[in-house]
């Protein structure tokens, strides 16, 4: 069972932020932007910034890594309350959402591979009805079960076959009925979650969608205020959907900018020689790093 504070917060009272990385790599300095900004906006409202490790995905995250990552954010002058709460800890609390979505027929389980299910959608004698426009994260696919006879995808259930949960949006919007959610730079936004099509939830090695986990987590957590990229504006459309279906608090959100470097391109994972621990290493100390960014903690 999912145990939250319950109803509305006022914005007012939004002072509880929160940085959330995923240990599947070392921190770059867009993650040190990202950070510094939670942690400036926790201040400014007599707040705190909590610390949370996304590590749903276990096959690519690795401890080493985020013990790096508490290095790193130490080093840079940040703090957090204890205990960091570890997603990989929680799966229970995200089985308990899918449950309850489940008992209102909102999911449905989808056994094609992203080649069979692109194959399918190409397919010339495709029927009309099915969603294939682009989304936030890829082809904003709707009703896909109905591209597999329903015994076949009787008998794979049966054995067991791996496949995700989707969401089916049609109906979950229908029940939520219109939304809205608040940015604090860009004002009230009526929610669009249909932008995503019927999105993944779960999967065999994945029991949880970073959408479902952090949704949940804020709740659980009484984060008032989410802040992270710009990036991730649209994402919070979907959440704000969640959010209704499962009856959890709404907080407010604020999307900052991504560092770029001097030809444009966005900080990554990959950027070795801009990584957290390489500019310790270079020597840099850590006000050098937040001038950087244009962020103190």
């Amino acid at each position: 069972m999912i145990h939250v504070k319950p109803g509305y917060r006022s914005p007012v009272n939004s002072a509880t932020t929160r940085f959330a990385p995923s240990p599947s790599g070392l921190l770059h300095l867009g993650h040190a932007y990202s950070a510094c900004f939670a942690a400036a906006e926790a201040r400014g409202r007599g707040g705190e910034m909590l610390l949370r490790i996304e590590d749903i995905d276990i096959a690519r995250c690795r401890s080493e890594f985020e013990t790096a990552i508490l290095e790193d954010l130490a080093w840079l002058g940040l703090e957090w309350p204890e205990p960091v709460r570890r997603q990989s800890d929680h799966f229970a609390d995200y089985r308990a959402a899918l449950d309850r979505l489940d008992a209102i027929d909102l999911l449905y389980p989808c056994f094609l591979s992203r080649k069979e299910l692109n194959e399918a959608l190409s397919a010339p004698h495709l029927s009309p009805g099915f969603g294939v426009e682009m989304g936030p994260d890829g082809p904003a696919v709707t009703d896909t079960d109905r591209l597999m006879p329903e015994d076949e995808r009787a008998r794979r259930l049966e054995a067991g076959e791996p496949h995700v949960l989707r969401l089916r949006m049609a109906r979950a919007t229908e029940i939520a009925g219109e939304l809205e959610w608040r940015d604090l730079d860009r004002g009230v936004q009526s929610a669009t979650p249909s932008i995503f099509g019927d999105v993944v939830l779960a999967r065999k090695d994945i029991p949880t969608s970073y959408h479902l986990a952090v949704t949940v987590d804020d709740a659980i957590q009484d984060v008032g205020l989410v802040t992270r990229g710009e990036d991730l504006f649209q994402a919070s459309h979907l959440h704000r959907l969640l959010q209704a279906l499962l009856d959890l608090p709404v907080p407010d959100y604020r999307h900052h900018g991504l560092l770029v470097d001097e030809t444009g391109r966005r900080y990554a994972k990959r950027d070795k020689a801009l990584t957290l621990r390489a500019l310790r290493e270079a020597g840099h100390a850590p006000g050098d790093v937040l001038q950087k960014v244009g962020l103190t903690p």
